[in-house]
């Protein structure tokens, strides 16, 4: 219980500091609606804890619910790592195309 309690914490400081980045326009509107989404269905993961340690073990998984959201936390960062990484490439690419047709149009 005291595990959740802290992380109940820690999910209500990344609320408070989203609704701060939004108020001070640091974020645009879909981004807010993202992690506004993402951090909330955590927190809501974690007051059902209980109920998804009764649905783990009804579906024959022996880990508690706990380990499988740890799992499924787990694939979701590679996922947005992976995200990243592929627009980080593009973003580079594009650097890349963009500073060549300067450096041309410079030599002309």
């Amino acid at each position: 219980m005291f595990q959740q309690i802290i992380a109940l914490i820690v999910i209500v400081f990344f609320l408070v500091k989203l609704f701060r980045q939004r108020n001070q326009k640091k974020i645009n509107a879909s981004e807010f609606i993202f992690w506004f989404f993402f951090w909330s269905a955590a927190g809501v993961a974690i007051l059902l804890l209980k109920w998804i340690d009764k649905l783990v073990a009804y579906f024959g998984f022996s880990a508690t619910g706990i380990d499988i959201l740890l799992y499924i936390s787990v694939v979701v960062l590679f996922y947005f790592i992976f995200r990243l990484r592929l627009k980080i490439e593009k973003l580079d690419r594009d650097l890349t195309k963009m500073t060549r047709a300067i450096s041309l149009k410079n030599d002309e």
